[in-house]
């Protein structure tokens, strides 16, 4: 099957604008350091143009553009600059290195901006745009034009500049959304109107920047290119001004499912788009809600009974496209009070367990039981539920005493006692620190291959004389458990946790259980006191 040929007129241009108008957001600032990761991410993933920075904004802003404008090796490195003289003189340093770069300006156009932010007359903005562009061309030959405030300019004066900025050379216009006003209609009916109208317009690639104050961001983008515009700003997961920009992933998705209204592509590597989502989140302490589309942490799961049902039978029944499109692993089957018998049985067939009859109806009640009063219900839940051997297992390796030494001149010490299938251990161990001496006894008479993945302490309640409650979350062999300890002394808590999230995780691998005993009894160098 050959592929089909991908038109040129077709492909939509990412200009991605996360380190400028995404680091604009309110709280969401980037080290330098941070930003030059983000640059590097979204020029592999395929991203066309990078808008890297404001460089007369500040000397940090300047070096972050600077510094992408070197190392960027295939996208255009863009930076941002108002329509005075010593802004765009700023940013044509800044991109001075890249091998590829474009200066963007852009200047107010709409009448309450004129008249309430710049405190300019029409001529006077219409003489700045041209001065402005003329003066970028200057720099480079790639310089797009932006009509701040857009949807909200006069039709006459909008045709009038647009045409002048082309004119001036300016090879991309835009046509922003600037506060999200715009619903989809009137905005592609805004970008066809200038396209026509204009007369050099065919001169140009028009772009769409739009916000998100109404959540219609990515409906007016796609809106946008149906009308003819061939460029989409936006920021990876929507990051921006007040409510967000157009997010990337959202864009760029759109146009690949639906490619029945949406005949366009672009150059992204769509199966870095999530890892694009959680790096972006990361740096800018930004969360993604959920529920967010594409990159969402709930956009393949599934808990609905219906639901899981249907995916389990085929997955296009409730999933668009495919998780993997978009770099994420698998679909989830979140398993809770809305979960399914047969979502269930799937669910126990994936931890091993084959239930039939009554066998499999009691579980199954148990199981909705608990539901209703657990917000999260886990594997080793569900395991506890359909294996009466896990709560006498977990009595198998009882911690009997601990005592530890810490302080400021290490290395810290703990002597550890177990009760192992009746008989009495002892060990002693050093570690880095009170806590991983603790785990090094455990580990000494208990040998096993779990890696620690969650060690998280909180108190039960106030006061300094507080019980504090340990989890402990162990994985091996792609089996995961959690298990929690109780006790006023923290390092006690912790063992006993520690303890307990072995325990299940032993009983999970019955035969492997045996066997690792006989090998702690082996390797045992402590005095048998049993």
């Amino acid at each position: 099957m050959t592929t089909p040929i991908k038109s040129e007129k077709d492909r939509v241009v990412i200009f991605d604008t996360t380190l400028r108008d995404g680091e604009q957001c309110p709280g969401a600032t980037m080290t330098h350091e941070e930003k030059l990761e983000v640059a590097e991410l979204l020029d592999t993933m395929g991203v066309d143009i990078i808008e890297a920075g404001f460089p007369i904004a500040s000397e940090g802003d300047f070096a972050a553009v600077n510094e992408i404008a070197r190392r960027a090796k295939t996208a255009v490195v863009c930076a941002l600059a108002r329509a005075g003289s010593q802004d765009i003189d700023r940013a044509g340093e800044a991109v001075k290195p890249a091998r590829r770069s474009r200066i963007h300006t852009f200047i107010s156009t709409s009448p309450v901006h004129m008249k309430w932010k710049l405190q300019l007359e029409p001529e006077q903005v219409y003489e700045m745009v041209i001065a402005s562009v003329t003066r970028a061309r200057g720099y480079t030959d790639d310089v797009e034009w932006s009509c701040e405030d857009g949807t909200r300019t006069e039709r006459d004066f909008l045709c009038r500049c647009v045409e002048a900025a082309i004119k001036a050379g300016a090879t991309t216009i835009n046509i922003p959304d600037t506060v999200g006003y715009a619903v989809p209609e009137e905005y592609s009916a805004l970008i066809k109107m200038v396209r026509e109208r204009v007369p050099n317009s065919d001169q140009a690639r028009f772009s769409v920047h739009c916000h998100d104050d109404l959540g219609m961001a990515v409906a007016n983008s796609l809106a946008g290119v149906r009308a003819g515009a061939r460029q989409i700003e936006c920021t990876v997961n929507g990051i921006g001004e007040r409510a967000g920009n157009a997010a990337l992933e959202e864009a760029v998705m759109a146009m690949r499912v639906r490619q029945d209204l949406l005949p366009y592509w672009t150059g992204i590597d769509a199966t870095m788009l999530t890892r694009a989502s959680k790096l972006v989140a990361a740096v800018t302490s930004f969360p993604v809600q959920y529920n967010k589309a594409i990159v969402g942490r709930n956009a393949f799961a599934h808990e609905s009974g219906i639901h899981q049902d249907g995916m389990l039978k085929h997955a296009q029944t409730y999933e668009i496209m495919m998780p993997a499109d978009v770099g994420v692993k698998q679909t989830s089957l979140v398993m809770g009070k809305h979960s399914g018998r047969h979502a269930f049985v799937h669910k126990l067939e994936e931890l091993g367990y084959h239930l039939a009859g009554n066998q499999l109806e009691d579980a199954f009640v148990r199981f909705k039981a608990l539901a209703d009063r657990k917000k999260h219900v886990y594997d080793e839940d569900i395991e506890a539920l359909v294996d009466e051997e896990i709560a006498t297992a977990q009595d198998r390796i009882k911690l009997v005493s601990l005592s530890v030494i810490a302080g400021t001149h290490g290395p810290q010490r703990a002597t550890m006692k177990l009760d192992i299938d009746g008989k009495a251990r002892i060990e002693e161990c050093e570690g880095n620190g009170p806590v991983d001496a603790t785990f090094n006894c455990i580990k000494a008479m208990v040998p096993h291959a779990a890696v620690l993945e969650l060690y998280q302490v909180h108190a039960v309640t106030e006061g300094t004389d507080a019980q504090a409650e340990v989890s402990v979350r162990l994985a091996e062999n792609g089996r995961a458990v959690t298990a929690k300890g109780a006790d006023p002394d923290t390092l006690v808590a912790s063992a006993k946790a520690y303890l307990a999230a072995l325990n299940k995780l032993t009983v999970k691998s019955r035969r492997g259980q045996a066997e690792a005993l006989v090998v702690g009894e082996r390797r045992i160098h402590s005095t048998d006191v049993g």
